[in-house]
């Protein structure tokens, strides 16, 4: 079923994309959601109606969770459940950037099984799935071979660290960032970055994609407390992430938890 599953999320993502496009760079409506939630676009809305409606249908016996649809309780009695950010990095969208994308996954019993992050304005394709390599545009990718923190380029934000966050020392890396958090996870994963973190707490949509291609690629994978990530939890929110090759992510917690 992953392998299935994982098509379905492919061809639903390009189908997105279309429609996204549409919007781009053309003056889409946009509404603040208020707090520290956001904008929200039509395209945004566009998008999420196009793929409750055909993901749901190809498999009615599956749960929906997904930013732009009202949570419910009822995909808690589930066992597997669509996870989906129709738009992350709205901001990056409403300003005409193209480092904006698709974040759909599969999750089964708590772990994503399938998983897909689609730039649609660079025509860029990440996948993975529990059976299958993760893959950019149909090649494998694989996770930074570096092996001491110290210098290494991490996509992060300057909040990340200030030194009340890190005990053991703030580590001294090379600071990027990509508005999408599902990006910064794949651009991890293929190795064009040492890794990515993020120790606010992030909601699942945005990462349970990310999570599977980068862990697939190599990476480590946790909350910034070092525990595995769950999915299709009550608050459908995990405690931050870092998915980082083995070594960086072992010295990376040793400063976090010293």
């Amino acid at each position: 079923m992953p392998a299935r599953d994982l098509a379905l999320l492919t061809e639903a993502a390009r189908e997105a994309g279309r429609i996204a496009l549409r919007y781009w760079r053309k003056s889409p409506q946009v509404w603040d959601k208020g707090g520290e939630h956001g904008p929200v676009t039509e395209a945004d809305l566009a998008v999420n109606d196009m793929l409750k409606a055909r993901l749901l249908a190809a498999r009615s016996g599956y749960g929906w969770l997904s930013e732009e649809t009202p949570d419910s309780t009822d995909r808690l009695a589930v066992d597997t459940v669509f996870i989906v950010d129709p738009i992350d990095g709205t901001r990056a969208f409403v300003a005409g950037e193209e480092t904006w994308a698709h974040s759909l996954a599969v999750a089964h019993n708590g772990r994503v099984t399938a998983g897909v992050v689609y730039l649609p304005a660079l025509d860029r394709m990440y996948a993975a799935s529990e059976t299958a390599p993760p893959l950019k545009d149909g090649q494998p990718i694989a996770v930074s071979g570096r092996e001491a923190l110290t210098g290494a380029n991490i996509l992060t934000t300057k909040a990340n660290l200030v030194p009340e966050k890190w005990p053991g020392g703030v580590p001294e890396i090379e600071r990027s960032f990509r508005a999408s958090l599902a990006y910064r996870m794949c651009l991890a994963a293929e190795g064009r970055f040492d890794g990515m973190l993020t120790l606010r707490d992030s909601w699942e949509w945005d990462i349970a994609a990310g999570s599977l291609i980068a862990e697939r690629a190599g990476a480590v994978v946790t909350d910034r407390q070092g525990k595995a990530l769950r999915f299709n939890t009550p608050g459908a929110m995990a405690a931050g992430v870092l998915a980082l090759p083995p070594r960086l992510h072992a010295e990376a917690m040793a400063r976090l938890l010293p």
